[in-house]
């Protein structure tokens, strides 16, 4: 069906992931919004480039042409447009779907959630670029899922090298969509691509190959300045110019380690105007796992200054930079490395299970579980008039609850209750009156 249904270990381990995620779009100020999972089809159209024949689409009673939500970037574009907000951080984590062939191994499915962060408004150059990289390096160090590598090019750069090689701006989003595909394809390939499905001539494309198989960072920036073609070319010089203030910045946030200026991506959505950028795993430090799974990139995004735009009457931008974070993939690398490792992953977050050790006490059970509650404890209990100590203390175990708190008899008549350490099976009394009536 190319989606997938989350056994209580699976959820907890992705509901763990999400709030990770979250905690670091929160550090950086942005507020939550939500966007209804329907749009109008006319609202995706012309958006998505060659992965338009992607989009769900569906038609309701009326008649009216709708579809499934691809991204959550169209949509927060519509939202801004719609309400007049020329300002806005935020984030939002929601499903998305796509009409794809899954490939469950490598995090692909049809349904699937993105974990969206944007900045919307009239900035300065590069500062807000530069706080989305930091967003994306800071998560995946904290989910030590192994070495990384962020590359980052510019639309602009890219248009530019395909005007001094002779590429008809009529053709730049078939070239660019091509030269996405040199991280799946050699370059023999996509050469061949461009030459035979795009139109283009043998010595264009033997020219592109020249900038686009280029990466590095500082040195190649100013290197680019210097060309006599690009340095000529009024967006490549734009975009080479924010590109050097951009790694200036990131040089302050201490990541540029991470950070590859790379040619060679180009991000095939149609939306992207300016900087693009793209998360990718290098290696799997596990030792566990013999064939680590292969799942591409793991984050992506970049800027898009003419989206609002297409959505307001008037026409008026709105510029806005933004990422996404490829949640399922990266659950796909953890839940492998989990079953690997033999790790035991808990599947509620219960921190205390009330439990009693006698018959005829679930009046006290039900007691004191009120009290914890409504205390903000975070408590269970078995669902048994009559449970056996151990088959609670076992399931205590099983479900990697940390404490019991144990009320028995005596316990009731020294207005204690027993709480024991479930790993260590140490004890403590500590005063609590019940109200105890036998049931």
């Amino acid at each position: 069906q190319g989606t997938r249904d989350h056994a209580p270990a699976h959820a907890a381990l992705r509901d763990r992931l999400l709030a990770a995620v979250v905690a670091c779009f929160k550090r950086h100020g942005a507020a939550a919004i939500d966007t209804p999972v329907l749009e109008l089809r006319e609202t995706l159209m012309g958006k998505y480039g060659e992965d338009a024949k992607l989009i769900y689409e569906l038609q309701d009673q009326g008649g009216e042409l709708l579809a499934l939500r691809y991204d959550l970037t169209v949509p927060f574009a519509r939202y801004l447009a719609m309400n007049k907000i020329t300002n806005m951080k935020r984030y939002h984590v929601a499903k998305v779907y796509r009409r794809d062939n899954p490939a469950t191994t490598r995090g692909r499915y049809r349904e699937f959630y993105q974990c969206d962060f944007d900045i919307a408004g009239w900035f300065d150059p590069m500062i807000p670029d530069a706080e989305c990289l930091k967003i994306v390096h800071e998560i995946l160090s904290d989910l030590h899922l192994g070495d990384f590598l962020i590359k980052v090019n510019d639309r602009r750069i890219l248009n530019g090298v395909f005007a001094v090689c002779g590429i008809p701006e009529s053709k730049f989003i078939t070239t660019c969509s091509a030269v996405d595909k040199l991280d799946k394809m050699p370059w023999e390939e996509v050469r061949s691509e461009m030459v035979g499905e795009k139109g283009l001539s043998p010595e264009a494309a033997d020219h592109i190959g020249e900038y686009v198989q280029l990466h590095g960072g500082l040195d190649l920036i100013e290197r680019l300045l210097q060309d006599p073609k690009l340095s000529q070319n009024k967006l490549a010089k734009e975009g080479l110019g924010d590109m050097k203030l951009l790694f200036e910045y990131l040089t302050l946030f201490g990541i540029t380690g991470k950070i590859s200026f790379d040619l060679s991506l180009a991000r095939g959505l149609d939306y992207y105007t300016g900087v693009i950028f793209e998360a990718v795993l290098l290696q799997q430090e596990n030792d566990h796992v013999e064939d680590p799974v292969s799942v591409g990139s793991v984050a992506g995004g970049g800027r898009y200054d003419g989206l609002v735009g297409m959505f307001d009457p008037k026409r008026r931008k709105v510029p806005c930079v933004g990422v996404s974070i490829g949640i399922e993939r990266i659950f796909s690398i953890l839940e492998q490395r989990v079953k690997a490792s033999g790790e035991k992953v808990r599947t509620t977050e219960t921190q205390v299970l009330v439990a009693t050790p006698q018959k005829h006490l679930l009046t006290a059970r039900l007691k004191l579980i009120s009290e914890l509650w409504d205390a903000g404890i975070k408590a269970e209990m078995l669902y048994k008039k009559d449970p056996k100590l151990l088959k609670q203390l076992q399931y205590c175990e099983n479900m990697g609850i940390p404490l019991a708190a144990i009320v028995g008899e005596q316990e009731l008549t020294d207005g204690v209750v027993k709480l024991r350490d479930v790993a260590t099976r140490e004890e403590v009394r500590m005063p609590f009156y019940i109200k105890f009536q036998k049931c």
